[in-house]
Protein backbone atom coordinates (compact mmCIF):
# COMPACT_ATOMS: atom_id res chain seq x y z
CA UNK A 1 0.00 0.00 0.00
CA UNK A 2 1.32 3.51 -1.06
CA UNK A 3 1.58 6.51 1.64
CA UNK A 4 -0.68 7.99 -0.42
CA UNK A 5 -3.55 5.32 -0.40
CA UNK A 6 -2.76 5.15 3.63
CA UNK A 7 -3.47 8.40 4.12
CA UNK A 8 -6.63 8.44 1.83
CA UNK A 9 -7.93 5.58 4.29
CA UNK A 10 -7.08 7.67 7.31
CA UNK A 11 -8.46 10.84 6.53
CA UNK A 12 -11.65 8.88 5.26
CA UNK A 13 -11.65 6.86 8.38
CA UNK A 14 -11.29 10.44 10.64
CA UNK A 15 -13.64 11.63 8.41
CA UNK A 16 -16.52 8.62 9.37
CA UNK A 17 -15.56 9.20 13.25
CA UNK A 18 -16.02 12.71 13.31
CA UNK A 19 -19.45 12.31 11.60
CA UNK A 20 -20.37 9.94 14.23
CA UNK A 21 -21.93 7.18 12.10
CA UNK A 22 -22.70 4.23 12.89
CA UNK A 23 -24.44 2.75 10.31
CA UNK A 24 -21.87 1.20 7.50
CA UNK A 25 -22.76 2.51 3.50
CA UNK A 26 -24.98 0.48 1.63
CA UNK A 27 -23.13 -1.33 -1.52
CA UNK A 28 -24.94 -0.46 -5.24
CA UNK A 29 -27.69 -1.38 -6.80
CA UNK A 30 -26.71 -4.32 -8.34
CA UNK A 31 -28.43 -8.18 -9.56
CA UNK A 32 -28.69 -10.18 -7.16
CA UNK A 33 -30.64 -14.02 -6.82
CA UNK A 34 -31.75 -14.66 -3.54
CA UNK A 35 -32.19 -18.68 -4.00
CA UNK A 36 -33.22 -21.63 -1.80
CA UNK A 37 -35.18 -20.17 0.68
CA UNK A 38 -38.73 -20.13 1.95
CA UNK A 39 -39.96 -16.89 0.52
CA UNK A 40 -43.07 -15.15 2.95
CA UNK A 41 -44.40 -12.96 0.14
CA UNK A 42 -47.37 -11.77 2.28
CA UNK A 43 -49.49 -11.20 -0.55
CA UNK A 44 -49.65 -14.99 -1.51
CA UNK A 45 -48.86 -18.34 -0.41
CA UNK A 46 -45.49 -18.96 0.78
CA UNK A 47 -42.96 -20.96 -1.53
CA UNK A 48 -40.91 -23.02 0.56
CA UNK A 49 -38.06 -23.18 -2.16
CA UNK A 50 -38.17 -20.15 -3.93
CA UNK A 51 -36.06 -17.55 -5.79
CA UNK A 52 -36.22 -13.80 -5.68
CA UNK A 53 -34.30 -11.83 -8.09
CA UNK A 54 -33.17 -8.18 -7.77
CA UNK A 55 -32.22 -5.89 -10.27
CA UNK A 56 -32.04 -1.82 -10.17
CA UNK A 57 -33.49 -1.13 -6.77
CA UNK A 58 -36.84 -3.82 -7.69
CA UNK A 59 -37.94 -7.17 -7.46
CA UNK A 60 -37.89 -9.01 -11.09
CA UNK A 61 -38.63 -11.81 -10.33
CA UNK A 62 -39.95 -13.84 -8.10
CA UNK A 63 -40.80 -17.93 -7.82
CA UNK A 64 -40.44 -21.84 -7.76
CA UNK A 65 -38.79 -21.54 -11.13
CA UNK A 66 -37.38 -18.77 -11.75
CA UNK A 67 -34.54 -18.11 -14.40
CA UNK A 68 -31.26 -16.23 -12.97
CA UNK A 69 -29.86 -13.66 -14.91
CA UNK A 70 -26.22 -13.95 -16.43
CA UNK A 71 -23.93 -12.05 -14.05
CA UNK A 72 -26.34 -12.19 -11.16
CA UNK A 73 -24.72 -12.50 -7.39
CA UNK A 74 -26.11 -15.27 -6.09
CA UNK A 75 -27.11 -15.85 -2.59
CA UNK A 76 -27.71 -19.02 -1.17
CA UNK A 77 -30.92 -19.06 1.20
CA UNK A 78 -31.43 -22.92 1.55
CA UNK A 79 -32.51 -23.17 5.31
CA UNK A 80 -33.59 -19.31 5.27
CA UNK A 81 -36.76 -16.99 5.13
CA UNK A 82 -37.15 -14.27 2.95
CA UNK A 83 -39.35 -11.45 4.14
CA UNK A 84 -40.40 -7.82 3.05
CA UNK A 85 -38.99 -5.23 5.17
CA UNK A 86 -41.34 -4.34 8.19
CA UNK A 87 -42.74 -0.55 8.18
CA UNK A 88 -42.38 0.85 11.89
CA UNK A 89 -45.04 3.98 11.44
CA UNK A 90 -45.21 6.03 14.49
CA UNK A 91 -41.58 6.70 15.27
CA UNK A 92 -39.44 10.07 15.09
CA UNK A 93 -36.20 8.51 13.75
CA UNK A 94 -33.56 11.20 12.34
CA UNK A 95 -34.77 13.85 14.68
CA UNK A 96 -33.26 13.00 18.01
CA UNK A 97 -30.09 11.37 19.08
CA UNK A 98 -28.85 9.61 21.95
CA UNK A 99 -26.24 11.65 24.10
CA UNK A 100 -22.82 10.88 23.05
CA UNK A 101 -20.50 13.20 25.14
CA UNK A 102 -22.14 15.90 23.76
CA UNK A 103 -25.59 17.31 23.78
CA UNK A 104 -28.36 15.48 22.01
CA UNK A 105 -29.59 16.31 18.61
CA UNK A 106 -33.24 17.33 19.41
CA UNK A 107 -35.48 18.04 16.08
CA UNK A 108 -38.63 16.89 16.69
CA UNK A 109 -41.01 19.91 17.63
CA UNK A 110 -41.09 23.15 16.67
CA UNK A 111 -42.13 26.07 18.81
CA UNK A 112 -45.95 27.19 18.32
CA UNK A 113 -49.17 25.69 18.61
CA UNK A 114 -49.53 25.48 14.33
CA UNK A 115 -46.51 24.47 12.72
CA UNK A 116 -48.08 22.78 9.37
CA UNK A 117 -45.56 23.85 7.14
CA UNK A 118 -42.46 22.24 9.48
CA UNK A 119 -41.78 19.27 7.59
CA UNK A 120 -39.45 16.14 9.23
CA UNK A 121 -37.81 15.31 5.93
CA UNK A 122 -35.50 18.62 6.67
CA UNK A 123 -34.83 17.58 10.11
CA UNK A 124 -33.63 13.94 9.04
CA UNK A 125 -29.88 12.87 10.41
CA UNK A 126 -28.95 9.64 8.21
CA UNK A 127 -26.50 9.37 10.28
CA UNK A 128 -28.83 8.56 13.48
CA UNK A 129 -27.36 5.89 15.84
CA UNK A 130 -31.02 4.89 15.92
CA UNK A 131 -30.86 3.26 12.37
CA UNK A 132 -28.46 1.03 12.17
CA UNK A 133 -29.61 -1.23 15.40
CA UNK A 134 -33.37 -1.17 13.70
CA UNK A 135 -32.61 -2.38 10.37
CA UNK A 136 -30.99 -5.55 11.55
CA UNK A 137 -33.86 -6.49 12.64
CA UNK A 138 -36.01 -6.09 9.37
CA UNK A 139 -36.83 -2.60 9.62
CA UNK A 140 -36.23 -1.18 6.28
CA UNK A 141 -38.59 2.22 6.14
CA UNK A 142 -40.50 4.41 8.69
CA UNK A 143 -42.72 7.29 9.00
CA UNK A 144 -40.81 9.76 11.14
CA UNK A 145 -42.79 12.43 12.35
CA UNK A 146 -42.92 15.78 14.05
CA UNK A 147 -44.32 16.38 17.66
CA UNK A 148 -45.98 18.96 20.05
CA UNK A 149 -48.42 21.55 19.45
CA UNK A 150 -51.46 20.96 17.80
CA UNK A 151 -50.41 21.19 14.12
CA UNK A 152 -47.34 19.53 14.83
CA UNK A 153 -46.15 19.43 11.07
CA UNK A 154 -45.58 16.65 7.95
CA UNK A 155 -44.46 13.20 8.65
CA UNK A 156 -41.78 11.76 6.43
CA UNK A 157 -41.83 8.15 5.08
CA UNK A 158 -37.79 7.46 4.73
CA UNK A 159 -35.92 3.78 4.00
CA UNK A 160 -33.27 3.62 6.32
CA UNK A 161 -30.24 3.51 3.91
CA UNK A 162 -28.61 6.48 2.29
CA UNK A 163 -26.14 9.11 3.09
CA UNK A 164 -28.79 12.06 3.02
CA UNK A 165 -32.63 12.56 3.22
CA UNK A 166 -33.15 13.20 -0.70
CA UNK A 167 -31.74 9.41 -1.11
CA UNK A 168 -33.71 8.42 1.99
CA UNK A 169 -37.12 9.33 0.95
CA UNK A 170 -39.81 7.50 -0.08
CA UNK A 171 -42.41 10.24 0.66
CA UNK A 172 -40.91 13.39 1.53
CA UNK A 173 -44.27 14.39 2.67
CA UNK A 174 -46.44 11.72 3.61
CA UNK A 175 -48.72 13.04 6.08
CA UNK A 176 -49.95 16.09 8.27
CA UNK A 177 -49.65 15.48 12.04
CA UNK A 178 -52.11 16.96 14.26
CA UNK A 179 -52.74 16.37 17.97
CA UNK A 180 -56.14 17.77 19.25
CA UNK A 181 -56.40 18.78 22.44
CA UNK A 182 -57.71 15.98 24.96
CA UNK A 183 -60.82 15.56 26.47
CA UNK A 184 -61.07 17.13 30.65
CA UNK A 185 -61.81 14.49 32.99
CA UNK A 186 -62.12 13.99 36.46
CA UNK A 187 -60.40 12.23 39.51
CA UNK A 188 -61.93 9.47 41.10
CA UNK A 189 -63.50 9.53 45.19
CA UNK A 190 -66.19 11.78 46.29
CA UNK A 191 -64.16 13.83 48.25
CA UNK A 192 -62.63 15.33 44.90
CA UNK A 193 -66.13 15.36 43.13
CA UNK A 194 -65.93 18.88 43.17
CA UNK A 195 -62.49 19.96 42.13
CA UNK A 196 -62.99 17.23 39.14
CA UNK A 197 -65.71 18.41 37.72
CA UNK A 198 -64.26 22.29 38.14
CA UNK A 199 -61.14 21.07 36.43
CA UNK A 200 -63.01 18.86 34.01
CA UNK A 201 -64.85 22.31 32.43
CA UNK A 202 -61.85 24.33 32.84
CA UNK A 203 -59.96 21.88 30.21
CA UNK A 204 -62.95 21.49 28.27
CA UNK A 205 -63.22 24.95 27.96
CA UNK A 206 -59.54 25.66 26.60
CA UNK A 207 -60.12 22.48 24.35
CA UNK A 208 -63.13 24.15 22.78
CA UNK A 209 -61.14 27.64 22.19
CA UNK A 210 -57.82 25.41 20.57
CA UNK A 211 -60.07 23.33 18.39
CA UNK A 212 -61.88 26.67 17.35
CA UNK A 213 -58.35 27.83 16.77
CA UNK A 214 -57.52 24.88 14.35
CA UNK A 215 -60.83 24.90 12.75
CA UNK A 216 -60.25 28.48 11.83
CA UNK A 217 -56.69 27.60 10.72
CA UNK A 218 -57.96 24.99 7.88
CA UNK A 219 -61.38 27.53 6.81
CA UNK A 220 -58.42 30.22 6.17
CA UNK A 221 -56.52 27.48 4.54
CA UNK A 222 -59.42 26.41 2.18
CA UNK A 223 -60.48 30.05 1.29
CA UNK A 224 -56.62 30.59 0.56
CA UNK A 225 -56.45 27.70 -1.53
CA UNK A 226 -59.82 28.53 -3.46
CA UNK A 227 -58.10 31.92 -4.35
CA UNK A 228 -55.00 30.95 -5.85
CA UNK A 229 -57.08 28.20 -8.04
CA UNK A 230 -59.14 31.05 -9.16
CA UNK A 231 -56.40 33.64 -10.16
CA UNK A 232 -54.29 30.48 -11.76
CA UNK A 233 -57.38 30.28 -14.24
CA UNK A 234 -58.11 34.21 -14.31
CA UNK A 235 -55.06 36.40 -14.25
CA UNK A 236 -56.90 39.31 -14.32
CA UNK A 237 -58.14 39.15 -10.30
CA UNK A 238 -55.89 40.58 -7.55
CA UNK A 239 -52.99 38.07 -7.31
CA UNK A 240 -53.21 36.18 -3.70
CA UNK A 241 -50.13 36.91 -1.63
CA UNK A 242 -48.24 33.46 -0.28
CA UNK A 243 -48.73 32.09 2.91
CA UNK A 244 -46.32 29.30 3.60
CA UNK A 245 -48.46 28.33 6.41
CA UNK A 246 -52.02 28.08 4.74
CA UNK A 247 -50.24 26.84 1.42
CA UNK A 248 -48.43 23.55 3.51
CA UNK A 249 -52.13 21.94 4.98
CA UNK A 250 -53.82 22.51 1.13
CA UNK A 251 -52.70 18.84 0.34
CA UNK A 252 -54.13 17.65 3.37
CA UNK A 253 -57.65 19.57 2.64
CA UNK A 254 -57.71 18.41 -1.06
CA UNK A 255 -57.39 14.29 0.40
CA UNK A 256 -53.78 14.56 -1.14
CA UNK A 257 -52.58 13.69 1.92
CA UNK A 258 -54.27 11.69 5.21
CA UNK A 259 -53.79 13.91 8.41
CA UNK A 260 -52.49 11.79 11.50
CA UNK A 261 -54.34 11.91 14.73
CA UNK A 262 -52.97 11.61 18.05
CA UNK A 263 -55.63 9.69 20.16
CA UNK A 264 -56.00 7.10 22.67
CA UNK A 265 -58.95 7.22 24.70
CA UNK A 266 -62.34 6.57 22.97
CA UNK A 267 -63.77 9.87 23.49
CA UNK A 268 -60.91 11.70 21.97
CA UNK A 269 -60.44 9.05 18.91
CA UNK A 270 -64.59 9.69 18.07
CA UNK A 271 -63.73 13.38 18.27
CA UNK A 272 -60.22 12.92 16.05
CA UNK A 273 -62.67 11.22 13.32
CA UNK A 274 -65.57 13.84 13.65
CA UNK A 275 -63.64 16.46 13.22
CA UNK A 276 -61.72 15.59 10.43
CA UNK A 277 -64.70 14.74 8.70
CA UNK A 278 -66.09 17.99 9.55
CA UNK A 279 -62.94 19.87 7.79
CA UNK A 280 -62.68 16.86 4.87
CA UNK A 281 -59.86 15.23 5.84
CA UNK A 282 -58.78 11.76 6.00
CA UNK A 283 -57.67 10.88 9.32
CA UNK A 284 -55.34 8.05 10.80
CA UNK A 285 -55.51 7.39 14.17
CA UNK A 286 -52.07 7.04 16.43
CA UNK A 287 -52.22 5.61 19.48
CA UNK A 288 -55.50 4.06 19.49
CA UNK A 289 -55.10 2.04 23.05
CA UNK A 290 -59.13 2.26 23.76
CA UNK A 291 -59.81 1.91 20.18
CA UNK A 292 -61.40 -1.70 20.81
CA UNK A 293 -64.33 0.20 22.40
CA UNK A 294 -65.21 1.85 19.31
CA UNK A 295 -64.09 -0.48 16.95
CA UNK A 296 -67.96 -0.52 15.42
CA UNK A 297 -67.28 3.12 14.45
CA UNK A 298 -64.05 2.96 13.24
CA UNK A 299 -65.34 0.54 10.53
CA UNK A 300 -68.40 2.38 9.93
CA UNK A 301 -65.84 5.57 9.01
CA UNK A 302 -62.89 3.44 7.40
CA UNK A 303 -60.50 4.76 9.55
CA UNK A 304 -57.27 2.96 10.15
CA UNK A 305 -55.47 2.78 13.46
CA UNK A 306 -51.76 2.86 14.31
CA UNK A 307 -51.20 1.01 17.27
CA UNK A 308 -48.89 1.92 19.52
CA UNK A 309 -50.07 0.51 23.15
CA UNK A 310 -49.35 -2.99 22.71
CA UNK A 311 -46.28 -3.58 24.59
CA UNK A 312 -47.70 -0.50 27.99
CA UNK A 313 -49.20 -1.56 30.79
CA UNK A 314 -52.99 -1.15 31.10
CA UNK A 315 -53.60 2.08 31.85
CA UNK A 316 -56.79 1.81 34.34
CA UNK A 317 -56.59 -0.35 37.27
CA UNK A 318 -59.98 -2.93 36.44
CA UNK A 319 -57.83 -3.53 33.32
CA UNK A 320 -57.03 -7.14 32.79
CA UNK A 321 -53.15 -8.20 32.38
CA UNK A 322 -53.50 -8.37 28.85
CA UNK A 323 -55.58 -5.50 27.80
CA UNK A 324 -53.09 -4.02 25.25
CA UNK A 325 -51.67 -7.19 24.13
CA UNK A 326 -55.01 -7.90 23.08
CA UNK A 327 -55.91 -4.95 21.02
CA UNK A 328 -54.80 -5.91 17.39
CA UNK A 329 -56.52 -9.04 17.81
CA UNK A 330 -60.07 -7.07 18.85
CA UNK A 331 -59.51 -4.81 16.10
CA UNK A 332 -58.68 -7.24 13.51
CA UNK A 333 -61.85 -8.86 14.56
CA UNK A 334 -63.72 -6.12 14.09
CA UNK A 335 -62.41 -5.57 10.72
CA UNK A 336 -60.92 -2.04 11.52
CA UNK A 337 -57.72 -1.43 9.37
CA UNK A 338 -54.16 -1.55 11.34
CA UNK A 339 -50.82 -1.50 11.75
CA UNK A 340 -48.53 -1.94 14.66
CA UNK A 341 -45.69 -0.08 15.61
CA UNK A 342 -43.93 0.29 18.92
CA UNK A 343 -44.89 4.01 19.00
CA UNK A 344 -41.34 5.07 20.61
CA UNK A 345 -39.36 7.87 18.95
CA UNK A 346 -36.38 6.06 17.62
CA UNK A 347 -34.25 3.67 20.12
CA UNK A 348 -36.31 1.35 20.57
CA UNK A 349 -38.07 0.80 17.71
CA UNK A 350 -35.99 -2.22 17.36
CA UNK A 351 -38.58 -4.13 19.13
CA UNK A 352 -41.35 -3.95 16.75
CA UNK A 353 -40.98 -7.52 15.51
CA UNK A 354 -41.35 -8.71 18.88
CA UNK A 355 -44.40 -6.09 19.44
CA UNK A 356 -46.11 -7.61 16.68
CA UNK A 357 -45.25 -10.93 18.12
CA UNK A 358 -46.63 -10.20 21.14
CA UNK A 359 -50.09 -9.52 19.33
CA UNK A 360 -49.55 -12.57 17.94
CA UNK A 361 -49.14 -14.75 20.99
CA UNK A 362 -52.35 -13.06 22.70
CA UNK A 363 -54.96 -13.87 19.49
CA UNK A 364 -54.27 -12.13 16.40
CA UNK A 365 -52.91 -14.90 13.93
CA UNK A 366 -49.49 -14.54 12.88
CA UNK A 367 -50.22 -13.92 8.90
CA UNK A 368 -52.23 -10.98 10.52
CA UNK A 369 -49.25 -10.01 12.87
CA UNK A 370 -46.68 -10.25 9.74
CA UNK A 371 -48.85 -7.87 7.68
CA UNK A 372 -49.47 -5.47 10.66
CA UNK A 373 -45.56 -4.45 9.88
CA UNK A 374 -45.61 -4.85 6.11
CA UNK A 375 -48.33 -4.69 3.99
CA UNK A 376 -51.05 -3.01 6.14
CA UNK A 377 -48.91 0.27 6.79
CA UNK A 378 -47.75 0.44 3.32
CA UNK A 379 -52.08 0.33 2.26
CA UNK A 380 -52.73 3.04 5.16
CA UNK A 381 -49.68 5.24 3.55
CA UNK A 382 -50.70 5.09 0.36
CA UNK A 383 -47.23 2.92 -0.87
CA UNK A 384 -48.78 -0.25 -1.10
CA UNK A 385 -47.90 -0.06 -4.71
CA UNK A 386 -44.32 0.19 -3.69
CA UNK A 387 -43.95 -2.03 -0.62
CA UNK A 388 -44.96 -4.18 1.83
CA UNK A 389 -44.94 -7.21 0.06
CA UNK A 390 -42.85 -9.78 -2.35
CA UNK A 391 -44.11 -9.04 -5.19
CA UNK A 392 -42.57 -7.87 -9.04
CA UNK A 393 -42.33 -4.32 -9.90
CA UNK A 394 -42.23 -3.24 -6.06
CA UNK A 395 -38.98 -1.51 -4.10
CA UNK A 396 -36.26 -4.46 -3.44
CA UNK A 397 -36.69 -4.09 0.70
CA UNK A 398 -35.92 -7.53 0.96
CA UNK A 399 -34.92 -9.36 4.90
CA UNK A 400 -33.40 -13.05 4.92
CA UNK A 401 -33.62 -14.53 8.16
CA UNK A 402 -32.58 -17.45 10.17
CA UNK A 403 -36.44 -18.24 11.03
CA UNK A 404 -39.82 -16.50 11.30
CA UNK A 405 -38.92 -12.51 12.01
CA UNK A 406 -41.29 -11.82 14.16
CA UNK A 407 -39.44 -14.46 16.76
CA UNK A 408 -36.76 -12.68 19.36
CA UNK A 409 -34.27 -15.98 18.60
CA UNK A 410 -34.16 -15.18 14.61
CA UNK A 411 -30.99 -13.46 13.35
CA UNK A 412 -30.89 -11.22 9.96
CA UNK A 413 -28.56 -13.39 7.75
CA UNK A 414 -28.87 -10.67 4.30
CA UNK A 415 -30.56 -7.05 4.04
CA UNK A 416 -32.09 -5.68 0.93
CA UNK A 417 -33.11 -1.81 0.98
CA UNK A 418 -33.73 -0.06 -2.80
CA UNK A 419 -32.01 -2.74 -3.82
CA UNK A 420 -28.69 -2.13 -1.86
CA UNK A 421 -27.43 -4.71 0.06
CA UNK A 422 -27.02 -3.48 3.67
CA UNK A 423 -24.04 -4.41 5.71
CA UNK A 424 -25.30 -5.88 9.01
CA UNK A 425 -23.25 -3.68 11.48
CA UNK A 426 -24.26 -1.22 14.45
CA UNK A 427 -23.04 0.48 16.77
CA UNK A 428 -23.96 -2.08 18.74
CA UNK A 429 -22.05 -4.74 17.29
CA UNK A 430 -19.04 -2.27 16.90
CA UNK A 431 -18.94 -1.76 20.57
CA UNK A 432 -19.20 -5.31 21.32
CA UNK A 433 -16.20 -5.83 18.68
CA UNK A 434 -14.62 -3.13 20.44
CA UNK A 435 -15.03 -4.26 24.09
CA UNK A 436 -15.59 -8.23 23.73
CA UNK A 437 -12.19 -8.80 24.81
CA UNK A 438 -11.23 -6.55 27.38
CA UNK A 439 -9.67 -7.79 30.25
Amino acid sequence: MTAAAGAVILLASTAHAQLGSFNPTPGPQGTFAIRGGKVVTVSGAEIPNGTVVISGGKITAVGANVAIPNGAKIIDATGLSVYPGMIETGSSVGLSEIGQGAVATVDISEVGSFNPNAQAFFGIDPHSAHIGVARVVGITTVVSRPTGGIVSGQAALMNLAGDTPPKMAVVPRVALVIELPRSGFGGRGFARANVAQQGTADANRVRQLQTDSLRALLHDADAYGKAHAAYAKDKSLPRPARDVVLESMLPALSGQMPAIFVADRANDIRDAVTFAEEMHLKPIIIGGEQAPAIAAFLKQHNVPVIVTSVMHLPSREDDPFDANFTTPAKLAAAGVQFAISTGDRGSEIRNLPYTAGMAAAHGLSKTDALKSVTLWPAQIFGVADKMGTIEVGKMANIVVTTGDMLEARTDTKYLFIDGRQVPLDSKHTQLNAQFKDRP
